[in-house]
């Protein structure tokens, strides 16, 4: 990867295309640095002043920030990237994009990994977290020498370090304690004041089985707090060496979503839409001289429930009212989706400047930009003038004209100008007052970015507190504290949605014999929500209308066919596949639906590319459009042509995990095929996109077998244990597998049915279940047999022979292996025939022909090198490091063992994890080192049972009880949950060793 543009996480660096551009030292760096850390956002020269001279600033300092200003521009002229630093009073901006900043990607990655982990998805949290601690070079601005810019170097210092105890956190509820131990030690040497690393570190101990460790990292941290600070530990590292001794610090489980405040800036007002209040034209005046004094007062009534934001109302104050010296007009843009309360944002504002920043009065025109028919400048500027004093009949015709007349009449007044649900930045430009001071505050539903020196608001839904505070203001405190949990539920029901959270507390408001949760349970009803979400001239179905009707048909047929879409976040390709559209960029398609905020952009694409998202009640408004516009056969293809492109990126993914459509048997369901550049971009690490989109994937073996598309649902499922398997998402593959196999079985689809069959058997013996697995099996071959179908022969065979081995059948294990060999080649699968022969080579182990076991392992090795499959060839590795241990050759036994480790470690495989961490407690024993082998079984324990593998945990603890046969009392607490999960597997041959073990030891 190459350096970002900027970098100021550690000492400030810039990149041109030819390597690092040399910046003079001094105050070029210190404005760059104040300038980088606050990119795209005006930094006041005053601002800059400060940072270079702080107390004693010379005559001339405005001036020297002006020439180091100009010469940071020629500097940056070679920086990789665009970059641009331009004058906007009251100071300077630096505009580039934010992934060119390390500072402003390390907040971004670590903004979409809380987002990741209130979803649910603590992994992928993880490796956001680790890959934005990895910007970091050193303390922020280091070598830098400025005082101000220190204290903000210091927060982002800070922000590293609570980023860092989150991944941590976000570990240890994921299991991986002893991982963690050696980062923790070296963290709490080098921050020993941050309690909650020092929690950390003894929860990692003691989760990891050293629990007198744990104790004493408990006494370290009390004895350097009591000798540096004369502190106590706080309350919290009490209670974890509290819980330590009593036994009750139990390890967490899995992480649940949790809500967590947004980290960026959200909508903090509610209200309805403008449009419902727009004001009717007046009828033309009567004849009338000049009115020099004419003061406009043309706002709407404010909302006595407004929940204020003194930030933003700050900020808006000073967009609009501005410092002593401005030369420009203050205008200010507020924009977002429909109902999120733009309009009573801009009126709040307005009423609250009129008395003191524009005492000359406030003309207010609705645009009427989401109707059919909005107003032309023409027109507003009539209606504007006659409020200014002008008599209808001196009004010009000609837009030119008017626009003149305009500001002039406003060049020597104070006036402010608000312009309601703008439709575009053309409608806007013509309105725009001459004057430095009046001021314009404009709202819309699309961006408009084009406003020149406009300061943008971009609202959004409310934060949770907010939301509730509104519900209470308007139906009452107590009603809210006495139904506290419905209060939360409604609010989320509306998605925390201005308009329609006002809607249903007016409702409530006038009916107070109705509960709260009476009001939730109504709106749970998808199918009804928008007809429950109206209140007198109030409907969210109509705010959202408005829009709609206003977007291109081909727009409006997209908004509608993406409500089908059941995926957290929506890929651009998804439009493509919808419309049936196969051009190279299909996120010019759905960008006409963002720059309406109809659609959201919810993050960005390893390949560059844009992801996007519904707010719940637009895609709710979507669906009835849906309903009412395309007829089910419609709605059919549609799906069918987006699951066709799922099922085309996955079966690509199991292509370059095998090395080809290997081991897996497909449907004949058509494709629909994404762009070639696309797919090879996204698929560059093939297990990282399904990791990524598992959610998707699921959900749409699930869609799909709901809808009828039996081949796709079966075919999609069985693609999907590439990933199951890897990453031990066993009650997935029972669940998407349960669900294709009824939609194949009520279509009456045989070779679906027997694929998922024998899938099903595949999971059934992962888990140890070889008796179900078993009849799984035998029903799919004998389906397979009747349709000569040899790859299906082959699976059913090959895990048939799997359960024959883990019995301890070796003779039928051979023959069934010898069978599925054959229908392996009669398919021409050579990794199919790969797998069978590594298996195959450990009965040969067994049996003690060591030769023969070699043969097939290098025949497996060649075949997966040649195709490049990694998890086989890892697979391969670890049977030789097995086949070194029995030839005595322990040393090379360890490193091979060690090799496929790091493997496993690096592609994520969980499960490949816990076995080779137990390979090598053998390989320590046979060593005579039992030091290090009760070292890896305990590893081994834990790696196992923290992905819910109890037999595999089971047979490590069998292991390392062996080991401990002085320690009875630990060797029974080992045996004791081994024992019964022998039993319930019914693993014989295990269940007479621990009980055997536990009769001798205890």
């Amino acid at each position: 990867m190459s350096p970002l543009a900027f970098q100021i996480l550690g000492p400030l660096q810039v990149h041109g295309p030819d390597g690092p551009l040399r910046l003079p030292p001094g105050r070029q760096e210190v404005i760059l640095a104040a300038l980088l850390l606050e990119t795209n956002r005006v930094v006041s020269t005053n601002h800059l002043v400060d940072l270079i001279w702080e107390d004693n600033p010379p005559e001339t300092a405005r001036t020297q920030v002006q020439i180091c200003v100009s010469r940071l521009r020629k500097l940056l002229a070679g920086a990789d990237g665009e970059v641009s630093i331009t004058t906007r009073p009251p100071g300077y901006v630096l505009h580039t994009d934010a992934g060119n900043v390390d500072a402003a990607l390390f907040t971004s990655l670590v903004l979409r990994a809380r987002r990741l982990r209130e979803r649910g998805e603590p992994d992928q949290a993880v490796r956001l977290l680790r890959d934005a601690v990895t910007l970091w070079q050193g303390d922020c601005l280091s070598g830098l020498d400025s005082g101000p810019l220190a204290n903000k170097a210091r927060q982002l210092d800070e922000e590293r370090l609570t980023a860092v105890e989150l991944r941590i956190q976000l570990e240890l509820e994921l299991g991986r304690y002893d991982g963690l131990v050696g980062e923790l030690q070296r963290l709490t040497r080098e921050h020993p004041l941050r309690e909650k690393l020092r929690g950390q570190l003894i929860q990692a101990l003691y989760w990891s089985g050293r629990q007198a460790e744990a104790l004493e990292a408990f006494r370290t941290a009390r004895r350097f707090l009591a000798e540096e600070l004369g502190l106590e530990p706080s309350p919290e590292l009490r209670e974890l060496e509290s819980a330590i001794l009593a036994g009750r610090l139990l390890a967490p489980a899995a992480p649940a979503p949790v809500r967590v405040p947004e980290d960026r800036a959200e909508e903090e007002t509610a209200g309805t839409e403008p449009e419902e209040d727009s004001e009717p034209a007046a009828a033309p005046p009567p004849p009338e001289p000049v009115r020099q004094d004419a003061v406009p007062h043309q706002l709407p009534a404010a909302v006595a429930d407004f929940v204020a934001d003194a930030g933003r109302l700050a900020a808006l104050e000073e967009a609009l009212t501005g410092r002593p010296g401005r030369t420009t007009v203050g205008l200010a843009a507020i924009t977002g989706k429909p109902g999120t309360g733009k309009s009573t944002l801009a009126v709040h504002v307005a009423h609250m400047l009129s008395e003191t920043g524009f005492p000359d009065g406030q003309l207010y025109c609705d645009l009427r930009g989401t109707t059919g028919t909005p107003a032309t400048p023409e027109e507003v500027l009539g209606r504007f003038l006659r409020a200014l004093g002008i008599p209808g009949q001196l009004i010009p015709e000609s837009l030119d004209e008017r626009a003149e007349m305009y500001r002039t009449r406003l060049a020597s007044r104070r006036v402010l100008v608000v312009l309601d649900d703008a439709a575009g930045e053309g409608q806007v430009l013509p309105l725009l007052p001459g004057s430095r001071g009046c001021a314009v505050l404009v709202t819309g539903r699309a961006r408009l970015t084009a406003l020149p020196g406009a300061h943008r608001v971009e609202l959004d839904v409310l934060p949770e507190d907010r939301a509730l505070e509104l519900l209470a203001r308007i139906v009452g405190r107590e009603r809210v504290a006495g139904e506290a949990a419905a209060a939360e539920a409604l609010v989320r029901t509306v998605g925390r949605l201005p308009l329609a959270l006002r809607i249903v507390a007016a409702r409530l408001a006038a009916r107070p014999h109705w509960t709260l949760a009476s009001m939730v349970q109504r709106l749970a009803n998808e199918r009804h929500r928008l007809d429950e979400l109206a209140h007198g001239e109030m409907t969210m179905r109509a705010s959202l209308s408005l829009t709609y009707e206003g977007l291109a048909p081909e727009d409006r047929r997209l908004l509608r066919l993406l409500s089908m879409a059941q995926a957290p976040t929506l890929p651009s390709w998804l439009a493509g596949a919808l419309l049936d559209d196969r051009r190279p960029f299909p996120s010019d398609l759905m960008e006409p639906l963002v720059d309406v905020q109809m659609l959201d952009v919810a993050g960005v694409e390893r390949t560059g590319g844009f992801r996007y998202r519904f707010h719940e009640i637009i895609r709710v408004y979507a669906r009835e459009q849906l309903a009412a516009h395309h007829t089910p056969e419609a709605r059919q293809e549609a799906l069918a042509r987006m699951a066709g492109g799922w099922m085309h990126l996955a079966q690509q993914a199991h292509r370059k995990v095998y090395g080809g459509d290997f081991t897996v048997l497909h449907g004949d369901a058509p494709r629909w095929e994404p762009p070639a550049s696309y797919t090879d971009e996204v698929l560059a690490d093939p297990l990282a996109w399904l990791d990524a989109e598992q959610a998707s994937l699921c959900g749409m073996v699930e869609h799909t077998a709901d809808a009828g598309l039996h081949d796709l649902s079966w075919d999609l499922a069985t693609s999907l244990v590439t990933l199951f398997e890897v990453r031990g998402h066993y009650d997935l593959w029972e669940q998407t597998h349960l669900s294709a196999l009824a939609a194949v079985r009520k279509a009456g689809n045989l070779r679906g049915t027997a694929a998922i069959r024998a899938s099903l058997g595949s999971l059934y013996m992962s888990r140890n279940q070889f008796d179900t697995a078993r009849q799984a099996l035998n029903s799919a071959l004998d389906v397979f047999q009747a349709l000569d179908e040899p790859m299906g022969e082959a699976l059913c065979r090959r895990d048939m022979a799997l359960i024959a081995r883990t019995s301890g059948d070796d003779p039928a294990a051979l023959e069934l292996y010898r069978r599925s060999l054959a229908d392996f080649d009669r398919a021409g699968d050579v990794v199919g025939r790969a797998i069978v022969l590594t298996q195959s080579a450990h009965v040969r182990m067994r049996q003690g022909e060591i030769a023969e076991a070699q043969r097939q392992l290098d025949e497996a090795l060649d075949i997966y090198e040649g195709v490049g499959y990694t998890g086989g060839r890892a697979r391969t590795l670890r049977r030789v490091g097995q086949l070194l241990l029995e030839q005595g050759r322990s040393d090379l036994a360890v490193l091979t063992f060690t090799e496929v480790l790091e493997l496993c470690r690096d592609s994520g495989d969980v499960i490949g994890e816990g076995h080779l961490l137990r390979d090598l407690g053998h390989a320590f024993v046979v060593m005579g080192r039992p030091d290090r082998a009760r070292d890896f079984y305990d590893r081994a324990v834990t790696a196992r049972e923290g992905v819910m593998d109890f037999s595999g945990g089971a047979l490590a603890r069998l292991d390392l009880a062996r080991l401990l046969d002085a320690e009875p009392g630990r060797s029974r607490e080992l045996l004791v949950p081994a024992v019964e999960v022998f039993r319930e597997r019914r693993m014989g041959r295990e269940l007479a060793e621990a009980e055997r073990l536990l009769a001798t030891g205890c």
